[in-house]
């Protein structure tokens, strides 16, 4: 009975010593790792850990080990987790994107003493920090780095973990500390132990009817991540060996090396891969071309859950022949689903892509409920488009009387790390944890996200505005790369505008007959022809929304927001303090303020 995360990997490695567990790129080469070997180097890992002196009291949160990991995915980082399991310690997982001063605040609240991480880079961009934590002792890298000892070290001392300790460690224990970003304020740190962790992953199981033994998944989403370490305890149970990618560049080419029967991503990066496959239609010609677009718009159409006729089924067999073929194989070819979590979908994504046969099971979920709460299944019956699916079993959710998910389960976390205060207001007195979104129920057993509690604002003339559900539908134009609704307070609603600059330029070119494009983005966005282009857009959707949430008003930006410079956290949410801060001189415009 598997109790604790560590014993998926027993498992394995004492029913299928020699299959591949894990596997990554060096040299240019693929190299797997069996399953006994990730179970013997997570052992040795945990021995040598115990044997540096760390703390072995299971007895609460403050006094159970924490360890830090700071890497990007690659089988280190699982072989890490089950080892700092085996120790009787929790993982502290970092973003490598974070600022120092974030990573400063982060290991000094855990009490971290022992820090893994991948490489040359992570090293330079935080050895200055490393020296401000305070009960840092040990850093270990991944990589050979001169001056820092290499795990291997630790690995070859060749001492077997305390199994007294790996006995006494209880599915109640602290398995990690995740600290979230979030888009304001400090990070916090939930608490998720063994229990939470694995309910989710037992209790998600029964949605992954489509995997098979021996398939393959490719991972790239960050593991720091609770979805995708989730998920990858989800592929290990089931069988699924996971191969990691390159970079997050060389996503495209893995898909096509390593053939996965699934992989998770987030909304922007499905974004991504649309914008590449539209932008390769418009650069077809006549027959193939008609062809493209006559496939997509039968796609736009798609609902699993409505038969179109006869007639609409034939044709899209015909364009899954002959064009949805194709996309699959850009995929690898063997694709089956992909699970989508973190931020709201698309719809347009979503039909699509199920049109073409790649199911996009999205779900929904919080770092503090291990995360999932509800997804859509692969089978038609339970997956509905613009829900996040059913909920998984042995999870409850009520909506409260203002419309926000409540939930309970063994999935929710006990709470964040040194900080009560916050946990208090995060519970109510029946046990229920806020999750700060506001939903409702489609057919009484989907649910279905209308917009975060606290983003949602109200104009100056007192109407309330969703954001999320205007911008969702402004992003399914192909000249929209990013979007921020604004309002609050205000007389009106406007919004700052990332372009698609590739779909801009060619417009510019094809229908306005520019020959003399400028290179710069801050050239063009300049343009009353580029202005114009999007105004267009804002008039063809403003429709959809009532008259206090049309968008009056719009300013262009010439730079897409990114991890790097503070506009996105981690999983890829804009942080709309920091982005309505560094640009208020262009929303002041916007209101003649």
């Amino acid at each position: 009975m598997i109790q604790r995360i560590f014993d998926i990997i027993e498992q394995k490695a004492t029913q299928h010593p020699e299959k591949t567990m894990l596997a990554a790129k060096v040299n240019g080469i693929w190299e797997t790792i069996t399953c006994k070997t990730v179970w013997d180097k997570a052992n040795l890992l945990a021995g040598a850990i115990q044997n540096l002196g760390i703390s072995t009291d299971l007895t609460n949160e403050f006094t159970q080990e924490k360890i830090a990991i700071i890497s990007p995915n690659r089988p280190e980082w699982i072989i890490t987790d089950t080892g700092v399991q085996l120790a009787g310690a929790a993982l502290t997982p970092i973003y490598p994107t974070i600022s120092p001063t974030e990573l400063e605040y982060v290991l000094n609240e855990a009490e971290v003493r022992i820090v893994f991480i991948a490489n040359q880079d992570i090293y330079d961009r935080y050895k200055d920090a490393f020296k401000n934590i305070d009960k840092l002792k040990f850093i270990y890298s991944f990589d050979v780095i001169e001056g820092v000892d290499n795990w291997n070290t630790l690995l070859q001392k060749n001492i077997q973990p305390d199994r007294n300790l790996i006995e006494n460690i209880k599915s109640e224990n602290l398995a990690t500390i995740i600290y979230t970003s979030g888009t304001t304020g400090n990070p916090k740190g939930v608490m998720l132990t063994h229990k939470n962790i694995v309910s989710n992953i037992n209790d998600s199981l029964p949605v992954f009817t489509f995997v098979e033994e021996n398939g393959k998944a490719l991972s790239f989403l960050p593991l720091n991540h609770i979805f995708e370490r989730m998920v990858s305890y989800i592929y290990l149970i089931s069988g699924v060996s996971i191969y990691y990618a390159e970079s997050m560049d060389t996503i495209g080419l893995n898909l096509k090396e390593v053939q996965p029967m699934v992989f998770t991503t987030v909304p922007r990066l499905l974004e991504k891969v649309y914008e590449r496959i539209y932008n390769t239609g418009l650069e077809l010609k006549g027959i193939k071309r008609a062809l493209f677009f006559w496939s997509l718009n039968l796609a736009r159409k798609y609902d699993n859950n409505k038969s179109g006729g006869f007639f609409y089924d034939l044709q899209l067999n015909i364009a899954n022949k002959l064009v949805f073929k194709k996309w699959r194989e850009a995929l690898g070819g063997k694709v089956k689903a992909i699970v989508v979590g973190s931020a709201a979908t698309q719809e347009r994504l979503v039909r699509i892509f199920s049109a073409a046969q790649i199911v996009i099971m999205e779900g929904y979920g919080l770092t503090e409920t291990s995360p999932v709460i509800s997804v859509n299944h692969f089978e038609s019956e339970n997956r509905r488009v613009g829900s996040i699916g059913p909920l998984i079993q042995n999870v409850q959710v009520k909506l409260a009387e203002d419309g926000e998910i409540l939930a309970k389960g063994n999935n929710i976390t006990p709470g964040y790390f040194k900080h009560p205060e916050i946990t208090k207001e995060a519970f109510d007195a029946e046990g229920w944890f806020h999750t700060g979104d506001i939903g409702q129920w489609v057919e009484g057993r989907f649910l279905k996200i209308t917009d975060r509690k606290k983003e949602i604002f109200k104009t100056s003339g007192g109407k309330y505005v969703a954001p999320q559900v205007v911008e969702n539908k402004l992003k399914e134009s192909p000249y929209i790369e990013q979007i921020l609704v604004i309002g609050d307070g205000k007389k009106f609603v406007s919004a700052l505008i990332v372009p698609n600059f590739t779909h801009i330029k060619k417009s510019l070119k094809d229908h306005n007959g520019m020959t003399n494009i400028p290179s710069k983005n801050s050239e063009i966005i300049e343009l009353n022809e580029a202005k114009a282009i999007i105004q267009k857009q804002i008039d063809k959707y403003n429709p959809f929304f009532s008259h206090p949430e049309q968008v009056k008003k719009f300013e262009l930006l010439a730079d897409e927001w990114t991890i790097n410079n503070g506009e996105l956290t981690p999983s890829l949410k804009v942080k709309r303090k920091v982005v309505l801060a560094k640009f208020s001189h262009l929303i002041d415009r916007m209101y003649g303020e």
